[in-house]
Order: structure tokens, then C-alpha cells, then sequence
């Protein structure tokens, strides 16, 4: 199961369709961005459908998506936000999956 709107909207508590297309961009933002931080399916095939990376993955897009919702503004008085703390944590898991199966794959191939 991939990342979706529907799962997005009831996390973050958005009855409405107002915002659908915005909420689509940043759960596709989180999601390469997740990707680009760990490694892509080429050299790894499978990998985010693997179980036990499936919802680990999941659940750092809709964090990281979620963050993209309440931290909106472009220009702001305040500090600026971090990734979030969860989000960077299960990125640090994820590559360390990633690495694991990457390293299967290439004794595999020689």
C-alpha cells in the first residue's frame, strides 16, 4: 500500500476537498524527498514494498507531508522549521535497510 490523500487527510483531520491538490503536492514532495534521502528502487528493487519498510516509509511521507501543511508560509518572523524529528529518525532506519539490502544485492551479483 503507497502513501494516499485519503490516509493524509484523515491524519491531519480535513473533513473537505478544498485543498486536495495541495495536500497531493506535499505528500509527492514528501515522498521523493524520502526517496532522495535514502535511495531509489534501482539499485534496491522492491525495497519499499518490503515489509517493514512499507510502513516505516509510509509513516515518515505523511509526517513529513503533515509538516508541509502546518508549516506552509514561505517567509516567516520566526525560526525555521526543521524536518521533523520522526521523520529524520525513521530516514536514519530506512538507510540503514536500505544499505543492508543494497550490499544483499550486490554479493548476490557477483
Amino acid at each position: 500500500m503507497a502513501a494516499n490523500l485519503e490516509t493524509l487527510k484523515s491524519s491531519l483531520r480535513i473533513d473537505g476537498d478544498d485543498d486536495d491538490e495541495l495536500l497531493k503536492g506535499y505528500l509527492s514532495a514528501a515522498t521523493s524527498y524520502i526517496k532522495q534521502a535514502i535511495g531509489d528502487d534501482n539499485s534496491v528493487p522492491g525495497f519499499y514494498e518490503m515489509e517493514g519498510v512499507n510502513n516505516l516509509f509510509e509513516t515518515a511521507a505523511y509526517a513529513l507531508a503533515g509538516s508541509y501543511w502546518y508549516y506552509r508560509t514561505s517567509i516567516t518572523s520566526n525560526a525555521v522549521n526543521p524536518v521533523d524529528l520522526v521523520v529524520d529518525s525513521i530516514i536514519g532506519q530506512l538507510r540503514g535497510l536500505y544499505n543492508q539490502k543494497q550490499d544483499e544485492v550486490d554479493d548476490n551479483g557477483d
